[in-house]
């Protein structure tokens, strides 16, 4: 087990554009076919009627927010609806914001972010199956961390691809921070051993740990897990303090059920969402809400070291619904 002592790069800026631009720029194609869909099933009438509402409905679903999340909001407008006609576009643009926001925020209330450890570093799991960019986003939530001036250690437990251990030391270089490796198909609770130790020596603030991601129908993976959560609770009490499913957001619906499996097998306690530029099906952080329980705490919006955002319903809702 080693550092990775490559030489170090200093930490890339994150892109100057403003936090809500960004979001605005991430979710522009299913902003596009949402708000269109909207402002033309109001257009002909004054008071959204029953009609609209199935249009909408359908809007909803082709978002990718899925049946369950689409009829809650549904259920939700129909009974407004009932008690007070809401009158045309705006209104019911507000009302939808409104759902929106308060399906996304109740995950939020139920698992707040993990606060500051009483000891060693605040441990993050990230876990998901091969090709979510689950590596990627270990290196991004390094600078993330970077940029707000705490110290990081990265460790690469993915140890079944040699491809994620070279990866990792690429982004552990461009984010300026160290690495704890292994040699390929080595012991990933091993490997964690030393970084957790190494993560309390040197009294690092964040531990980042990348781990191995075959398909969750391997029992042998879950198995895998459970061993390196209770390699990490024997060095540092209460660890792993967070535990991410990274999901790629152009998987939409299908991902939903293998993320389900994570959640149950692995202890999830939130989500960081990727590729969300490159979809119109943005609704699925709703659905992941509504259908898992589960917060988002990023959104991947790019390639670049600083296209990792802190989710935040408010400015997720704007800028989907404008």
């Amino acid at each position: 087990m080693k550092f990775f002592g490559g030489k170090k790069e200093e930490p890339e800026e994150a892109p100057k554009t403003g936090f809500f631009e960004r979001m605005k720029q991430a979710v522009s194609r299913t902003r596009e076919s949402l708000s269109t869909k909207i402002e033309g099933l109001v257009a002909l009438t004054r008071t959204v009627d029953e009609s609209a509402l199935e249009d909408l409905e359908s809007a909803l679903v082709t978002s990718d927010l899925g049946i369950q999340t689409t009829t809650r909001i549904l259920d939700a407008l129909r009974d407004r609806a009932r008690r007070q006609a809401i009158e045309g576009g705006e209104e019911l643009r507000a009302l939808l914001k409104q759902e929106l926001r308060a399906i996304l925020d109740a995950p939020l209330r139920q698992s707040p972010p993990a606060g500051e450890p009483a000891e060693g570093p605040l441990v993050t799991f990230l876990v998901g199956v091969n090709g979510t960019g689950k590596t990627t986003s270990a290196g991004k939530l390094a600078a993330w961390y970077r940029a707000r001036n705490r110290t990081v250690l990265l460790c690469a437990a993915d140890t079944f691809r040699a491809a994620a251990i070279e990866q990792l030391e690429i982004w552990a270089a461009r984010s300026g921070v160290e690495m704890i490796k292994t040699r390929h198909g080595g012991d990933p609770a091993a490997v964690l051993y030393d970084a957790a130790s190494s993560a309390k020596a040197h009294k690092i603030e964040e531990l980042i740990v990348d781990t191995a991601g075959r398909l969750h129908t391997k029992t042998g993976l879950m198995d895998e897990l459970e061993k390196m959560r209770r390699t990490a609770a024997k060095l540092i009490p209460g660890a792993p303090h967070q535990v991410l499913l990274v999901m790629d957001a152009t998987t939409g619906q299908n991902g939903l059920q293998q993320a389900r499996l994570f959640t149950q097998a692995a202890g999830v306690t939130g989500i960081v969402l990727t590729k969300l530029d490159g979809t119109a099906k943005g609704g699925i952080a709703v659905a992941i809400a509504q259908e898992l329980n589960l917060p988002v705490r990023f959104v991947g919006v790019g390639e670049q070291m600083g296209d990792l955002l802190e989710f935040d319903s408010e400015a997720f809702v704007d800028s989907l619904l404008g």
